[in-house]
């Protein structure tokens, strides 16, 4: 069976083109499940499966075992999203014929609305930055640009100098499956990426020459590229300057983007072209509004909804 998920592998890195996280993700996922068909002997080594002989029912055992383990019913699905993936390959490759993972249900999973920072917050939650620093002026520019285009975080952390067009005001992005879009940004964001490219030549010259990297647009303090995590961190470090009350992640900027572009009348299919979401179902969260300002919309619009004195 190791063979064929190293096949697997070799088909989701150059074949669809997957993401190095989302391609650790799904072989850890089916080195867990190996791990529950035939765990390694004390010297390390397994006994061979055989990959026809697993059916359904071995999956819902497997999947039993990790309910048992007390694993979050996200985890659960995503660890048998992955095996339907793998048997869907090993069917497409003529090894297997049918998918034994299809018979198994997926575990219902509790719809969360995204966590949204309301716009006045947004504003001083971008501001919080010490632009009087170089690191400030970087950290204003990417969160200025996280906001301002919606992007994803990994997508900003692979932004590269040449990627930023001034004079359409827009970027490149490369999504999930590096798929490219080109994606606007405003005038804020423009200056605040004029402010740190002036001084982003210091990051460079600050740094080891041996590790320099003039391409990325966002560098860290070494001149190489800002990684994910180090966002992570920054956005963490900025959430409690500004003491927003809100528990918001990384990821709340790009829902902020989209929720704040609906409120003001965006269409919905311009906001899933500029998410970069394949189908218009994953951008439909964000047509949740909140039943104040339901209601404020109702008094105002419609004709009978107060009585005239």
């Amino acid at each position: 069976m190791q063979e064929y998920i190293s096949r697997f592998g070799d088909y989701l890195n150059y074949e669809r083109n997957v993401s190095p996280h989302t391609l650790r993700n799904y072989m850890s996922d089916l080195e867990q499940f190996l791990d529950f068909l035939c765990p390694r002997d004390s010297k390390g080594n397994r006994r061979a499966v055989e990959i026809r002989d697993i059916d359904h029912i071995t999956i819902r055992e497997y999947l039993a075992t990790l309910y048992g383990q007390q694993r979050k019913k996200t985890s659960i699905a995503r660890k048998l999203a992955t095996l339907r993936s793998f048997f869907k390959f090993l069917c497409r490759e003529e090894i297997i014929e049918l998918n034994p993972a299809r018979l198994v249900s997926s575990p219902r999973l509790e719809k969360r609305l995204p966590r949204v920072l309301p716009i006045e917050e947004m504003f001083r939650f971008l501001e919080t930055p010490d632009t009087g620093t170089m690191l400030g002026k970087r950290d204003r520019a990417l969160l200025e640009l996280l906001y301002a285009t919606g992007c994803r975080v990994a997508e900003v952390a692979g932004i590269n100098l040449d990627d930023l067009d001034f004079k359409r005001e827009s970027v490149l992005l490369r999504g999930k499956g590096r798929k490219e879009r080109i994606v606007p940004f405003g005038s804020k964001a423009r200056e605040a990426l004029y402010a740190y490219i002036d001084s982003r030549g210091e990051l460079l010259a600050a740094a080891p020459e041996a590790k320099r990297d003039s391409r990325p647009l966002f560098l860290n303090y070494q001149g190489t590229r800002i990684t994910t995590r180090s966002i992570g961190r920054m956005i963490e470090k900025y959430v409690r300057e500004c003491a927003i009350l809100h528990d918001i992640s990384p990821h709340s900027i790009r829902h902020s983007f989209a929720t704040h572009m609906l409120s003001a009348g965006a269409d919905l299919r311009a906001i899933q072209e500029l998410l970069g979401h394949a189908s218009l179902s994953s951008t439909q969260i964000y047509t949740h509004v909140s039943i104040e300002q339901l209601m404020q919309v109702y008094d105002k619009s419609h004709p009978r909804a107060k009585l005239s004195s």
